[in-house]
């Protein structure tokens, strides 16, 4: 996580615990990589995103192999060819997300946490006092 997120995410923090009342603040932490690795619903959706590229990439190499194209017309296929692979990254990216701040949505108002934050293990954030919510939410994402 870069500086400036880790310091947005102190700011954010800060300031639900000023509008809240020092010392009332219940924090939780999810540790999106871990959901991102077990949840069976995102292994789902990368498979099928994997396989919509694999698709993808193969009507590419039919449908252009052997010809003979300019080096202008190449260069713009290619283009477009990455543009679709981008689109289908970012579709399924994109599903991913809004399932997942659903569920934590859901679990924080279900435990009455007032701020959740990313605590990756690569990005540690909170080592002690944050309500771990990870294993929840990879139960909920099914």
């Amino acid at each position: 996580m870069s500086i400036a997120k880790k310091l947005a995410a102190v700011a954010l923090l800060a300031s639900s615990l000023i509008f809240t009342g020092c010392g009332q603040a219940q924090i939780g932490s999810v540790d999106v990589d871990k959901v991102m690795e077990e949840s069976p619903r995102v292994k789902t959706l990368m498979a099928e995103a994997e396989s919509k590229i694999k698709e993808a990439q193969e009507k590419f190499q039919q449908d252009y192999e052997g010809k003979e194209l300019s080096q202008e017309d190449a260069m713009k296929l290619q283009m477009d060819f990455q543009r679709k692979i981008q689109g289908i990254n970012q579709g399924y990216a994109s599903q991913i997300r809004s399932r997942m701040d659903v569920v934590v949505n859901e679990i924080s108002q279900e435990k009455n946490i007032d701020v959740v934050i990313n605590n990756s293990a690569s990005d540690k954030m909170i080592f002690k006092g944050a309500i771990d919510i990870t294993d929840d939410v990879i139960k909920k994402m099914q």
